[in-house]
């Protein structure tokens, strides 16, 4: 299976477009927290692991705020 990682580069601001909730939240640690509509950006693109390709199920490194980094899909993501 093919992994687009051509939809987003690193840097771009984007907005989560999907209900997707964590759990690992800094302010709302071991609590439901929804992701949809929170902005942030795209600071790695998940292509190789040490030198080696791979194909991530989730390719982008997405920082939202000060302290929070969750990775997503494409599908998941929206340009803003």
């Amino acid at each position: 299976m093919q992994i687009d990682t051509e939809s987003f580069s690193v840097g771009d601001r984007v907005r989560v477009a999907q209900p997707i909730v964590v759990y690992h939240h800094p302010d709302h640690r071991n609590q439901e927290f929804n992701l949809q509509g929170q902005e942030g950006e795209v600071v790695q693109i998940v292509k190789e692991y040490k030198g080696r390709p791979v194909s991530a199920n989730f390719p982008y490194l997405v920082k939202i705020g000060a302290k929070f980094k969750v990775h997503l899909q494409a599908f998941e993501l929206e340009k803003v």
